[in-house]
């Protein structure tokens, strides 16, 4: 109201005058801003008044308890409503996305379920509020402090103590500052009634005065912060009846030096001991205080002194004095009295035009004395040329343009607290001429006096009005290049000069002159560029600079007066700056030594020294840098972690204490520790250097222990951490492999939680080290809590009703985490109706809906933009056709993902119609709708619309990483694991990296890749008795994930029957193949040559060979060629590339870096492998392939007699192993149930293990999974290839069999032969390189085989099917190379010449 009157007189009164008090009368910068007021205004133009724009309620210091709630109040008063934003810690905090924090209709922030753990202090801090209006400006609030009570830890506990009757008894329990509200006391184990006799102290500690027989008893304190009560040990006090003798005076409690800020109370602690009891007085800087009259000092139960309502007259040193009568003793303790930041002087509204220079007063006061900083719009004002921070506290704006309008805020802050106070400030335009002439530009305008910080200008009257008496002018001028320009106006009509004061040398500045009459502002001048003058009279810089530290908070600079002068030096200002910040400091000196308090301790500064004359800075000398002084250091270590190693050691570990706080170069750290036990004696240990562990030996068994550590600098101790404690094992126990699985595992649900119950692993010679419980919804990897080894019970807290939760517990030790016990269980359901949201209970009012509610809205649409990004948008039916909002209605956007089930909704508010939804999951559907509400009306949920984001790399790594020896193989090992839990899309991939060093370089480890829905995987050709690291990464289409922690496994040692056959495998095998263990009297054949997997074939004569060669390959090709070059000759290319197509599906990528990987080639094994399964579906878990040997020729095939049967059942029990059925790597392990042909087995003794080749089956025509089909693709063989390249497992439990693939009609399948007696035979080594598709081969190679029909121990004559095939001259070649340690040279002669013969007779009639 005074401003709207204010502007109706302004707009009664002449033109002329307004014209005058706008322009007149500035000759300090700021004089022609109005302040408060209303705007200076022409008639006839607008007012614009300041806008009303505070905060009615503001946050204030707020200490919370874990798993509370909080609200930190804010509400700001603006028309229209402000918008209310927090931040914490300066950043704005998300309220949209999150579950715990929520914005109150009033502004408040509402914080439900503080979290507040050791390492996650995720809503601890300092809190501000944001208001903002539109088109308007922003202001901010004081900063509130949130503080979370730590979890309960006793400084100090009650101990036994004997009291006699009348004296005062005092019982300590000290907890940190932020838990002292939150302590209470037990007598008996009965809340203790506190009184005028009975007090807690500030610090917790329990204080009874005149003690009578009832006060004897047990006393305990409680700590109740949130979660469960914390108790201290319990001690007795004991009352003894009065002696009647004298003893003397004792401070049972002193008083110590305390810091309160004005208003708080204030207890300073005296508590005295003695016969006779002794009476307590006070007395405050050498004045008695008394007690009984002031209504603000209270004497408390055993003389301790309250001050209530404190102020700064009570700052001093008090004195407690004790006597009986027979002697006097005294104690005394300092008080600081301290005082928030209060404002002398708030800055006030102001009213300025564009190029004018403006000033906000700010005038503070406080103990400590505060600093203050300015705010623009909740944006900090960084000092420049143009913002600059004058007379201590204000702030001074220079040029002002148009942006610089808005609210501008003054904060004081010091350790007590914070305070704000602000002003707005309002950029007018130039008030609109009037009827009448307007000056023309001035004349002549020229730089009569330039000089290197003043310029002076002149000009001539304009054309216009040649005698100018009534007119006044306004020089406008800047820097060249800076758009911000500034104004100096004339001081009186007429006068034609100004001088520009406090320009820098050697700078270029435009000027122009406007004129100004009755009737407003004329035309302006050209520009005028003028520089000024460099400085030449300025002193040099200040010699012999020089800096030494004098403390650990105090620098001492010295110089010399600078060589050249050129004046009368004036004052010095010095420079100063820490180390690795861009602030600095500076302070005025007048001698030639200065010495800066309140540094850091042990940090480095760089100093300066600019010198000043008359004419202003000199040059200024160059940096110098010096380091403070060490000190102790003022934090204990981090991270204090013990480790139980046997029953006489453990291992201590900590990290050092934080880098601000070690004030020095840590040179040790001394560890103190004791028994648990009272009165033991403390034994120290120093531990020098860096080392960051140190094992404690030669302890008690089953003993626990007490342990602390505290840094060492060469200036002495710092503070030591707090007691840890552990207990020693009663005996030692074995930790060279992972725990067993506990015994039993049970659940109970309840509505929200679970309690979850345990027994240890049977075997107890074992160490554990802890249990690790996991759980979720559907899967227990969801969370995951790791407990102590001692506890057997544990309870899962805020879980969701009615819901189906998987738990898993292991037990784990250093060398890892054993084997998983599940168990399932669903939480109950709500029963109490009365529990309903506490947001509905505290809500202003409960909306009604209205009898017509809105149309929802129409076409949702959800756009994927990324990973964990999803856009909405959508239109509204009810709004004009062109989707305008102009009322004040407002969306709500909900989504929620299937996965698990009972997801709940999130929702968000929006007043446009899309929404950015951010914070989802990768490779996640989501589900989105949307609903409108306009006051009290809404809409129903809109219809669904369906979103998945993209996929993102894994970001875990694959979990529950096993290693396990394969049974009877010792060089053999599997490797099983979990799919990540942030797969963030499909697993394509695994790759397992090994290696006998864990230090190694990763490029130095051994890869092995696995397809992306295998679990599990066979490495082999390990070395025995050797320890080796295995590393697991997965890969989804966007990349690699993250490796898992190495886990470390030693193979075993084998029997010195095992040793001999794998070395002569090791040493004669070719790359990714080894030749069969064999025993010692087994003979080379004469004729053939190794499978690619090792398979012997029978002695046979060589003699016999050949005539089964010859005879049954010329009669077999001469009758069947005829007829199939008639039959399929137009087919031969079309089969060809079908074949090639199933040769490259057993393709294979090289990853180990050895010769032994390359597979030798097969003169007489075509490229379709035999794929053995158990006959029936075996009810076993474990039900495993075999590998098979395959003949080499038709000798190889030995009669099947009646006994095969007995050996077969013999050999039942040697074929079972340890995977399961799921991690068969072979294709028809995941495809449905075929007819299969049953092969008979040739007698072997009972320990030989039977192994089939890596196959890829091929499906009838019919099927979609045919590998050979007509329009295969390479691509497909590619892919199909490495799916092959690692399916060899071991064998089942029942009779294995072969599918055999339908195929070309000359090709036929044969029943495997036995090896001779020998050792077990191993694997060959995935995964494996397939033999056809590397050696490129031109023709089928066909071997005799027979195949008979079986069933599970017995088996029929076998059916001869004999189809003869000529192997490639550069096949025989090669395979004879590699047969060399077989055969005798002149029989692979013999051969040689054999086979050319026989290869050329196939070539002529295939050409014919």
């Amino acid at each position: 109201m005074a401003a709207e009157r204010g502007a109706r007189r302004l707009l009664g009164t002449s033109s002329f005058w307004l014209c005058c008090l706008l322009l007149l009368g500035r000759r300090a910068p700021g004089a022609a801003a109005a302040r408060s007021g209303s705007p200076p205004q022409s008639p006839g133009s607008g007012v614009r008044t300041f806008t009303p724009f505070y905060f009615l309620v503001e946050p204030v210091d707020t200490l919370s308890s874990r798993g509370s709630s909080v609200i930190l109040n804010c509400s700001a008063y603006s028309e229209p409503s402000p918008k209310i934003e927090w931040k914490k810690d300066g950043t704005f905090l998300n309220l949209v996305s999150d579950d715990r924090r929520q914005l109150l209709p009033d502004g408040s922030l509402f914080i439900t379920n503080v979290v507040h753990a050791k390492h996650n202090k995720p809503d601890e801090g300092y809190y501000q509020c944001v208001a903002t209006v539109e088109n308007l400006g922003t202001i901010v609030s004081r900063t509130a402090k949130l503080i979370v009570a730590s979890l309960p830890r006793f400084a100090s506990q009650p101990e036994p103590s004997s009291v006699y009757a009348g004296n005062s008894a005092v019982l300590n329990c000290e907890v940190n500052a932020d838990l002292v509200p939150f302590v209470r006391w037990e007598q008996n184990r009965q809340p203790l009634l506190l009184d005028d006799r009975v007090i807690k102290l500030p610090s917790g500690t329990l204080v009874i005065s005149n003690v009578t027989e009832r006060d004897g008893g047990l006393y305990r304190c409680v700590v109740e912060s949130g979660g469960p009560p914390k108790y201290s040990d319990e001690a007795e006090l004991k009352v003894l009846p009065d002696p009647e003798v004298t003893s003397n005076l004792v401070f049972l409690k002193q008083p110590s030096s305390l810091v309160r800020v004005i208003g708080q109370s204030a207890v300073l602690p005296c508590v005295a001991l003695g016969l006779p009891t002794p009476t307590i007085r006070w007395m405050k800087n050498e004045e008695a205080l008394d007690t009984e009259s002031s209504e603000r000092l209270v004497l408390l139960a055993g003389g301790s002194l309250e001050i209530s309502d404190v102020t700064e007259d009570d700052a001093g040193t008090y004195f407690c004095i004790a006597d009986n009568g027979n002697e006097t003793i005294e104690a005394q303790a300092e008080l600081t009295v301290q005082a928030q930041p209060e404002f002398l002087k708030q800055p006030t509204n102001i009213y300025a035009h564009e190029s004018m220079d403006i000033i906000f007063e700010c005038e503070v006061t406080g103990k400590p004395a505060p600093t203050v900083k300015w705010v623009k719009n909740g944006d900090m004002v960084i000092p420049s040329d143009y913002f600059k921070i004058v007379k201590e506290h204000n702030l001074q704006v220079l040029g002002l343009v148009k942006s610089d309008e808005g609210f501008y805020q003054c904060i004081a802050e010091n350790d007590v607290g914070n305070a704000q106070a602000g002003a707005q400030l309002i950029i007018l335009e130039h008030a609109p001429a009037t009827t009448g002439p307007l000056p023309s530009a001035p004349r002549d305008v020229v730089a009569s006096l330039v000089s290197t910080r003043f310029i002076k200008l002149t000009w001539r009257t304009p054309a216009s009005d040649p005698h100018g008496d009534n007119l006044t002018y306004s020089v406008f001028y800047t820097k060249e290049g800076i758009a911000r320009e500034r104004v100096e106006n004339t001081s009186h009509p007429g006068e034609m000069q100004v001088t520009i004061q406090n320009l820098m040398p050697a700078t270029v500045y435009i000027f122009r002159v406007m004129a100004q009459n009755k009737h407003g502002s004329g035309e302006s001048s050209a520009p005028l560029r003028v520089e000024t003058q460099p400085e030449v009279q300025l002193p040099g810089p200040a010699p012999n600079i020089r800096a030494y530290a004098t403390s650990p908070t105090s620098i001492t600079v010295t110089w010399e007066t600078p060589l050249s002068g050129n004046g009368e030096i004036q004052n010095y200002k010095l420079y100063y700056m820490e180390k690795g910040t861009d602030k600095e400091q500076d302070v005025d000196v007048s001698s030639h030594s200065h010495t800066i308090n309140g540094l850091k301790k042990y940090t480095e500064y760089s100093f300066r020294v600019v010198a000043y004359n008359k004419h202003g800075p000199g040059v200024s000398t160059q940096d110098v840098a010096v380091r403070t002084l060490s000190d102790v250091p003022s934090a204990a270590p981090q991270n204090l972690s013990l480790e139980v190693r046997n029953s006489k050691s453990i291992m201590i570990h900590w990290q050092p204490p934080p880098p601000a706080t070690q004030n020095g170069q840590i040179t040790g750290y001394k560890i103190r520790y004791r028994k648990a036990s009272r009165k033991s004696d403390v034994t120290e240990t120093l531990v020098t250097g860096t080392q960051l562990s140190q094992l404690i030996e030669g302890l008690d068994r089953g003993t626990e222990y007490n342990f602390r550590v505290a840094a060492l600098t060469i200036n002495g101790t710092g503070p030591a951490t707090d007691w840890l404690s552990a207990e020693t094992f009663e005996s030692d126990l074995d930790e060279t492999r992972v725990p067993d699985v506990p015994s039993s595992l049970h659940v109970r649900p309840l509505v929200t939680s679970i309690v979850v119950s345990w027994t240890p692993p049977e075997n107890q010679n074992i160490v554990v080290r802890g249990y690790a419980i996991g759980y979720g919804i559907g899967s227990p990897h969801a969370q995951t809590i790791k407990v102590d080894y001692k506890q057997r019970y544990y309870t899962i807290e805020n879980l969701d009703p009615s819901s189906h939760y998987v738990i898993t517990l292991k037990a784990f030790n250093n060398v890892g985490e054993g084997i998983p016990l599940y168990e399932s269980a669903v939480t109950r359901p709500h029963t109490d109706t009365s529990e309903v949201d506490l947001f509905v209970i505290n809500a202003p009012y409960t909306p009604v809906p209205d009898p017509t509610p809105m149309m929802p809205p129409v076409g949702v649409q959800a756009s994927i933009l990324s990973h964990d990004t999803i856009r909405i948008t959508w239109a509204d039916n009810s709004l004009p056709k062109h989707q305008k909002i102009t009322d004040s209605r407002y969306y709500t956007v909900r989504w929620k993902t299937n996965i698990p089930a009972n997801t709940k909704y999130k929702n968000a508010n929006a007043t446009t119609l899309s929404y950015l939804v951010t914070g989802l999951k990768a490779n996640t559907l989501y589900e989105f709708s949307v609903m409108v509400t306009k006051g009290r009306r809404s809409s129903t949920w809109s219809m669904t619309a369906h979103g998945t984001t993209f996929e993102l790399v894994p970001t875990s790594p694959p979990k529950d990483v096993t290693v396990v020896s394969k049974e009877g193989k010792p060089r053999t090992i599997i490797v099983n694991w979990q799919p990540p839990s942030e797969a963030n899309g499909k697993i394509t991939g695994y790759i397992i990296y090994y290696s006998t060093d864990v230090n190694a370089e990763i490029h130095d480890w051994v890869i092995e890749p696995v397809v992306g829905n295998r679990l599990t995987h066979q490495i082999q050709e390990l070395t025995l008795d050797t320890p080796y690291y295995f590393k697991i990464q997965a890969r989804n289409s966007k990349g690699m994930g993250p490796m898992s922690e190495a886990v470390q496994f030693r193979t075993p040692k084998a029997d010195s029957s095992d040793k001999m056959p794998n070395d002569q495998a090791s040493g004669s095998a070719g790359k990714g193949s080894r030749l069969p263990d064999l025993g010692s009297d087994y003979k080379p054949p004469m004729s053939g040559s190794n499978s690619p997997h090792g398979s012997p074939t029978s002695p046979l004569d060589s003699n016999m060979l050949l005539v089964i060669i010859v005879s049954v390959g010329v009669i077999t090709i001469v009758v069947v060629v005829i007829i199939a070059v008639f039959c399929t000759r137009r087919t031969t290319s079309h089969q060809k590339k079908k074949r090639a197509a199933c040769k490259s599906v057993n393709g294979s990528h090289k990853y180990k870096g050895n010769s032994k990987d390359v597979k030798p080639p097969d003169l007489w094994i075509h490229h379709e492998r035999l794929e053995l399964k158990p006959i029936d579906k075996s009810p076993d878990p474990n039900p495993i392939m075999t590998d098979t040997p395959i003949p080499r020729n038709s000798q190889d095939i030995t009669p099947v007699d009646n006994s095969m049967d007995s050996n077969i059942h013999q050999r039942r029990n040697s074929y079972r192993g340890h995977e399961s059925e799921d991690s068969m790597s072979t294709l028809a392990g995941r495809r449905g149930m075929r007819p299969k042909m049953m092969m008979p087995f040739d007698s072997q003794p009972p320990q030989q293990s039977i192994r089939n080749t890596p196959s890829t089956d091929t499906m009838p025509a019919s099927s979609s999974q045919t590998c050979c089909t007509d329009h295969q693709d390479p691509e497909g063989a590619t892919s199909s290839s490495y799916l092959a390249s690692s399916q060899e497992e071991d064998s089942g439990q029942s009779l294995p069999t072969a599918h055999v693939r339908p195929s070309h009609p000359l090709k036929s399948f044969a029943v495997p032969a036995i090896p001779p007696p020998g050792p077990p035979t191993y694997d060959p080594t995935l995964p494996s390189t397939p033999l056809l598709s590397q050696q490129a081969l031109n023709h089928h190679l066909h071997s005799v085989k027979t195949a008979s029909i079986g069933t599970l121990g017995r088996s029929r004559p076998p059916m001869p099917v004999v189809v003869p095939s000529a192997p490639d001259v550069q096949e025989t070649t090669r395979m004879l190379e590699d047969s060399e340690s077989s055969y005798e040279p002149d029989e692979l002669t013999k051969e040689m010449a054999h086979l050319e013969g026989l290869m050329k007779d196939l070539n002529a009639i295939t050409t014919a």
